[in-house]
């Protein structure tokens, strides 16, 4: 008696592929290894920046506990570089853009750059400007003004501040005479780049012209460009502390939040639920686009430092 073999099972068939799944994705050139749009996240939302909300409510909180006094909130971020207690650049066990959490680091800020470095900038925004002129250009163009302004600095007894008084050099006429009232500093260390940078805040109190000698004059050559809500100023320095002193030359480069005003406004109605989403994000939108400026500006560092 011959034994039948048992018949084999159907093969298994292949699950259909849906045309929501990502096998079914082919880009233009008919490449099936493409990668398929991704949502933001899981939520579809981008994660919150740590980094610029760090800035933006240190900025916050140095503007909503300022002195009771009238003046301008100066926002400005200097381009440099931090150095510990021997002089050479600060080292740490970072690999990325980091915030230090202030006087916790024993370091000095340096603004001061090279006449390389400054004209590197120099020629680096000049092109900027010159390009966003070109009609093809998504965003408004960038501005320059070249401007030429003495420092005169007056004591003031028993007081920490001095008051600065600020003259057109051609002209003489003031422009501003005022006491800068230091409300706090963070520093960001950035080891993948030639510089780091500073955020400052501060607070400009008009006060009437002093009298007496000055104990420090500045002449200052800047070229200030300006682009929506900032300014960035490249500055060259040269401070005399009387007639007969050799004369002492730095080069700066910041980038401020050009109006006061606008400043406040938004900080003051930051994440209040009575007004319109637009308004309660407006201050984080204006600190975003004022941080990223500033990394633009230091990952455009070059070697050059003093």
């Amino acid at each position: 008696m011959s034994r039948r073999n048992s018949p084999s099972p159907p093969p298994a068939k292949r699950a259909k592929r849906t045309m929501d799944g990502p096998s079914n994705f082919e880009n233009p050139n008919g490449n099936h290894n493409a990668l398929p749009p991704l949502s933001l996240s899981i939520l579809g939302v981008e994660p919150l920046d740590e980094f610029i909300k760090e800035i933006a409510d240190f900025i916050h909180h140095m503007i909503m506990t300022r002195p009771n006094m009238p003046g301008q909130v100066e926002v400005e971020a200097k381009i440099g570089v931090l150095r510990d207690l021997s002089g050479s650049r600060l080292s740490l066990p970072v690999l990325v853009e980091t915030i230090l959490v202030p006087d916790t680091i024993e370091c000095r800020f340096e603004s001061n750059m090279s006449m390389h470095q400054h004209k590197h900038y120099n020629n680096l925004l000049n092109n900027l400007m010159n390009t966003s002129h070109q009609s093809n250009r998504p965003s408004p163009p960038l501005e320059y003004n070249h401007l030429h302004l003495i420092d005169t600095f007056y004591p003031v007894e028993g007081q920490r501040q001095k008051v600065r008084v600020t003259r057109e050099e051609q002209s003489g006429k003031v422009q501003e005479c005022m006491k800068k009232i230091r409300l706090g500093d963070l520093n960001i260390y950035s080891p993948k780049r030639a510089a780091d940078w500073r955020v400052s805040v501060n607070l400009e109190v008009p006060v009437p012209h002093p009298v007496g000698s000055a104990s420090l004059t500045r002449r200052k050559d800047r070229l200030s460009y300006s682009h929506e809500e900032y300014k960035i100023d490249l500055t060259q320095v040269t401070s005399t502390t009387s007639p007969n002193a050799p004369p002492q030359v730095i080069h700066e480069l910041e980038i401020e939040i050009a109006r006061s005003e606008l400043l406040l406004s938004t900080a003051a109605v930051r994440g209040d639920p009575n007004v319109s989403e637009q308004e309660r994000s407006a201050f984080d939108e204006l600190i975003r686009a004022f941080v990223n400026n500033a990394r633009i500006l230091v990952r455009n560092s070059n070697d050059g430092w003093q």
